[in-house]
């Protein structure tokens, strides 16, 4: 075959499902350096491998902090190998091969033939062992291999982290010197699981309770970056499909699928993460306790008031007023911005306990938190117009948000 590999020069050979591959790579880009002085780092490791006549080709890329290994089946591997290829055009060449049902890719020294029917690309890549060594699940949970033992090692469903992660990680500290709040915490403490976001203006918690068949309860706590959150949360296809996760002094390992009674090594997925450094805030201490008036809302007619009242504030005038009348049952939303206009928006309460108060809100602190409650009703707790106030939905999700002065 003209332009073909050698026998004797193929380390490896496979062909793949495009769509299937590509998707892959989507995935483990995210773990790619983008700067970097070692262009190692910006490359995607593939190792293809045959076991009783099954072939799988698993992708790894790391950027020195995050780390992600993903597992593809649906793979004819007629040579076993291993070939570092960079990562950039590996997803350009994969994804412009878009007419292609299934892509060739054979190994030849340092470089990757890529073949479709009409298509031949060759793309030099670096030897497999300039790749940074990266311990499996199962060797960081038992302490093999020179890896370090984890402290604790759970399970819990795909679906219940999911929640958890998407009712805290948007409450994160975006940009700031403050290192831990850079993060989520997770704490767990027997059979319950909490995680914990703020940047400094809201918080937000969310609590589920641990697989009975967990029986390890020692209490654990750590701060996970939220781009590994984030990338966890890609992972995740079914809701019931277990997540394992093991916790070191400095790192996180999160295995997805696989699970009990399946081979070590069995799962789709693995992430890991270097751990945020420092201590989370004392954040039991932000929940109010005393507060006494308490409004009952419809998500969705809250969420749309706030939007509407929302659309004439601007960096300036951020806030938006709430005017609770307690003998009327109904809240006025309402907004003012120099040179720009006025908006007022009357909203009918399910119920309110309490005096008639006014207070400013951050209009898209509150709904970022509507977005990621389930239940069609919300419980809004306030004290007074300088102090913070609490958002509840059922038993798990507690979110603060502090006030803003209003002109």
């Amino acid at each position: 075959m003209v332009g073909g590999v050698g026998s004797e020069g193929c380390w490896m050979k496979v062909i793949c499902d495009r769509s299937a591959l590509l998707d892959a790579i989507n995935l483990v880009s995210g773990a790619v350096a983008s700067r970097t002085p070692r262009p190692q780092l910006q490359c995607v490791k593939m190792t293809a491998t045959k076991d009783d006549g099954a072939g799988e080709l698993a992708l790894v890329a790391t950027d020195g902090e995050i780390s992600l290994s993903l597992k593809l089946g649906r793979v004819d591997v007629e040579r076993p190998g291993e070939a570092l290829i960079p990562a950039d055009k590996l997803r350009q060449i994969v994804s412009a091969e878009d007419d292609e049902p299934t892509l060739t890719l054979e190994v030849e020294d340092e470089a990757v033939h890529i073949r479709g029917k009409d298509a031949h690309f060759k793309v030099f890549g670096y030897p497999p062992s300039d790749f940074p060594a990266i311990p499996s699940f199962e060797d960081v949970a038992n302490g093999a291999g020179g890896a370090e033992k984890a402290k604790a090692v759970f399970t819990h469903s795909a679906g219940a982290l999911e929640t958890l992660i998407s009712r805290t990680a948007f409450a994160t500290a975006k940009e700031t010197s403050r290192y831990a709040i850079n993060g989520v915490l997770f704490k767990r403490d027997g059979k319950r699981l909490e995680l914990v976001a703020t940047d400094g203006r809201r918080l937000a918690l969310c609590r589920s309770v641990l697989p009975a068949s967990d029986k390890e309860t020692r209490a654990i706590s750590c701060i996970v970056p939220t781009k590994a959150l984030t990338m966890l949360q890609k992972l995740f296809a079914d809701p019931e499909e277990p997540v394992r996760i093991a916790i070191t002094d400095g790192q996180i390992y999160c295995s997805v699928g696989g699970g009990e009674g399946k081979k070590a090594g069995g799962e789709r997925a693995v992430m890991s993460s270097n751990l945020v450094e420092g201590t989370f805030p004392p954040y039991e201490d932000v929940i109010p306790k005393d507060h006494d008036k308490r409004v009952v809302f419809d998500r969705d007619v809250l969420s749309s008031a706030v939007r509407r009242a929302a659309l004439l504030t601007n960096e300036e005038s951020r806030g938006v007023r709430l005017s609770f009348q307690g003998k009327t049952k109904k809240l006025e939303l309402s907004s003012r911005a120099p040179e720009m206009g006025e908006a007022q928006v009357r909203v009918d309460l399910s119920k309110y306990d309490g005096d008639d108060l006014e207070i400013g809100f951050n209009p898209t602190f509150i709904t970022d938190a509507l977005k990621v409650i389930n239940d069609p009703e919300v419980i809004l707790e306030l004290k007074a117009g300088n102090k913070p106030g609490l958002i509840r939905s059922g038993t798990d999700f507690v979110y603060v948000v502090m006030p803003v002065n209003l002109q």
